[in-house]
């Protein structure tokens, strides 16, 4: 397969060696486009030594091939990585300044952008802008990983790891080289679906909380239900973004177009990455297991045993409560999803009914929509059945006219029907208010 990989001028463009290098191994050839910005970061001779193939970035460079055009039209899949702010930016706009743009203009192949920038401009309404329309037009734009940026902060806006954007290469690669490019008069397609026009964030697995460069702390979530919610959304019309702590599930090999995948590992990671996502979301459906505790301190090298025999006391502390913090965060600004959605999983005790912990929590939450699971050893964790009952707050109650739970037992993707159901009746009663 023939690829065109473009390099924006970021940091991030010392990964985009090591994804040509994944790229040449899987026999595909490769011309990189870098701008001339990123040559500040990766030299010329880099790309030319790994691809095997001249490197040019300006349209007056090789003018007697048209390379400004013929790339383009030559190319399988177009994949930019990293895609910088700026880039998005100019490629939204359609400009043709250099090799790279001229490439993306020209082209009729399958199209990958794989962002990369400081949270701050990741999360600008003009970046967000840019995101969504490009995607309304065919591109696939992956979401930023989330984790340690230039300097010392951190949050989404990381560029994923070189072996994620070629698992996503390979997707898009399985589902075929063209995209649709509508003719000239022909209308857009009629949306379809309860949520078409939405856009839906969605959570799932569980997370993990280091304790030394080995271990950590964490759980049994699959992530079997939210990605079940994922799809659904998706069927059903929405923008949605799922993004995944740690899961033990397998996603399709070729994801919906309308659906787009982030990871993460810990929960304040987690945290980072739904604030981002979800400001601008009208649903957001908290599935994920996130860890209640941390360890206090972390190990920076393997904890030992002691030739004594003593135990090491491990000190915990509190994790962020996302879902709390979002409720408020979201009524105290008057931003932020219509609809919230958490879960519950509860075991209960001789003297306590888990369902009355829902209750409490949904209360404790100030959600307006709770899914419990009762949960235990071999009960909902990893299983492809489930039970749940989905709790409505009372304000939720009064918009639905209904006050009992909804209670459904049988698949996981059945589960994710009623939920998604549930909560899509309730935006458009909220809305129509």
């Amino acid at each position: 397969m023939r690829i065109v990989l473009g390099v924006s001028g970021g940091i991030a463009a010392y990964k985009a060696v090591h994804l040509l290098r994944l790229l040449r191994e899987d026999g595909h050839q490769v011309d990189v486009i870098p701008t001339p910005s990123s040559l500040e970061f990766i030299g010329r001779a880099t790309w030319e030594a790994i691809s095997g193939r001249p490197v040019t970035t300006s349209v007056f460079e090789g003018v007697e091939q048209v390379r400004h055009v013929r790339l383009g039209q030559e190319a399988d899949l177009v994949v930019v990585a990293p895609a910088t702010a700026d880039l998005l930016a100019r490629a939204r706009a359609g400009t043709a300044d250099d090799l790279l743009t001229s490439t993306l203009l020209a082209t009729q192949a399958r199209t990958l952008l794989v962002p990369a920038m400081h949270t701050e401009m990741w999360q600008n309404p003009a970046t967000v802008e840019n995101v969504a329309v490009l995607r309304q037009r065919g591109l696939h734009v992956m979401d930023p990983a989330v984790g340690r940026l230039t300097g010392t902060d951190s949050g989404p806006g990381r560029l994923p790891e070189p072996e994620d954007i070629k698992a996503r290469v390979d997707q898009i690669s399985a589902g075929g080289v063209q995209r649709h490019v509508r003719p000239q008069g022909e209308p857009d397609a009629a949306p379809s679906g309860r949520l078409s026009g939405r856009t839906v964030v969605i959570t799932a697995g569980g997370t993990r909380e280091p304790l030394d460069p080995v271990r950590y702390l964490g759980n049994r979530s699959s992530g079997k239900q939210g990605i079940a919610l994922a799809l659904e959304a998706a069927a059903q019309g929405a923008e949605v973004t799922l993004i995944t702590g740690i899961i033990d599930a397998e996603l399709p090999p070729e994801l919906p177009g309308n659906l787009t995948r982030q990871s993460v590992e810990t929960a304040h990671q987690l945290q980072q990455a739904v604030l981002g996502a979800a400001e601008h979301a009208d649903m957001l459906i908290m599935a994920a297991a996130v860890a209640d505790f941390r360890p206090a301190e972390y190990a920076q090298a393997k904890i030992k045993k002691s030739e004594g025999g003593e135990n090491p006391v491990i000190t915990l502390e509190r994790n962020p409560d996302i879902l709390a913090d979002l409720v408020r965060r979201r009524n105290s600004s008057g931003r932020g999803p219509g609809v919230i959605v958490g879960f519950a999983a509860e075991t209960g005790d001789e003297g306590t009914d888990p369902l009355d912990l829902a209750q409490q929590k949904l209360l404790r939450k100030g959600c307006e929509l709770l899914v419990f699971n009762r949960v235990g050893e071999d009960l909902v964790f990893g299983q492809d059945q489930t039970e749940v009952h989905i709790l409505a707050s009372f304000g939720a109650q009064g918009v639905l006219g209904e006050a009992e739970p909804v209670h459904v037992t049988g698949s996981k993707q059945e589960a994710a029907s009623a939920v998604v159901a549930r909560a899509a009746q309730l935006l458009e009663a909220t809305q129509q208010l």
